[in-house]
Parts: C-alpha cells; structure tokens; sequence
C-alpha cells in the first residue's frame, strides 16, 4: 500500500479530484492502491483552511492505519511565506512521527511543486526540506529541478496559474512513479 499526505496538488483541486491527481495516478502506474490524506492549502506549517498541518493530517488519517509499504510526504508550497528553519523542524517532527509509528515504512519526501517559475524562497524552503530528509535518512525528491512547461501553459497548468490541469498531473504522475522505482532511502 502506498500512503501520500499533502497539500492541493495531492489531494486534488478545481477540476481534477482525488482520484486524478499525480498521487493516485503515480500510485496506480506502480500497481498499488493509495492511501491518500491532507488538504488543501496546508503545509508543514500552514493549516490551510481545514485548520491542520501535515503532521495533523497524518495523525489523524493515517497513522491509525496498518503500515503502509510507503509514505510520500509531498509539500511545502503553502509553506512559502514562514521561515525555512520553523518549516525545517516542522518535516522533522513529522518524519519522527511516522517513524515511531511506523518504524518500517520507507519514506520519501517530495519538495515544494511549482509548475511554472518558483519564487526564491520555494529553493530555501526545498533546501530545508533536503536538509531534512538526509539528515533523516529518507529520499529526497525535488519537482523544482525540472521543467514542467514544455508546451502550452494551458496543458500543465490551470487558469489560476499554481495547480495543474489533469494533463500536468499525469506528468507529475511519470515523474513520480520513475523516480520512486529508482530511488531509494540515504544510507
């Protein structure tokens, strides 16, 4: 089983839903059934409307579930205007958590999407998140070193400019499950 907590662009938003979203699919290309927790503009440290944080969802949502083979934490958008070092101990607490509750289950964690241009502190907050996971010893996967617009704005990205169309998630969908199949925890 694979378990994902994230922000919008896990648990889907505007036109895609759960079901369509990169999480679901990267899932399904790998042939495993997701699990799939958090909400909408929540973060690390942003509750987003829903009032919780990563670590809240994961509390809530998943951790009294059987372990999972893999947990994909995915985020740090909605983080974009705290300070990289509270974002920083906010992943860590959340990497301890899931670990002592799930001592075996491989983690990886997914940086900050943006589709089109990341402002400057979407890198210093994936450098904290980096920093993090291998200081934790889990993967490390980083959306902000690739480009996601390859042909019309339109294809991979939603007129409100952040999320992405059904078509960009299919894209982050490849993405993810190639690299979850080569990539593998620090050691």
């Amino acid at each position: 089983m694979m378990m994902f907590v994230g922000d919008s662009f896990t648990v889907g938003s505007g036109p895609v839903r759960t079901w369509q979203t990169y999480a679901s699919e990267s899932a399904r290309q790998l042939g495993w059934q997701p699990v799939i927790a958090g909400a909408g503009g929540t973060g690390f440290v942003n509750e987003g409307r829903v009032g919780r944080t990563f670590e809240q969802s994961f509390m809530a949502e998943l951790a009294w579930r059987p372990a999972p083979d893999l947990l994909v934490i995915s985020g740090g958008h909605n983080d974009s205007r705290w300070p990289a070092a509270t974002v920083r101990q906010a992943a860590a607490r959340l990497v301890w958590s899931v670990k002592a509750h799930w001592p075996g289950t491989r983690i990886v964690m997914v940086g900050p999407i943006w589709i089109d241009r990341a402002p400057p502190s979407a890198y210093l907050l994936r450098d904290a998140l980096a920093e993090v996971a291998a200081r934790e010893r889990v993967a490390f996967l980083d959306p902000l070193a690739r480009r996601w617009i390859e042909g019309r704005r339109s294809e991979v990205l939603l007129p409100d400019g952040v999320h992405p169309t059904l078509g960009g998630h299919h894209k982050l969908a490849r993405w993810l499950a190639g690299a979850l199949q080569t990539t593998s925890a620090p050691a």
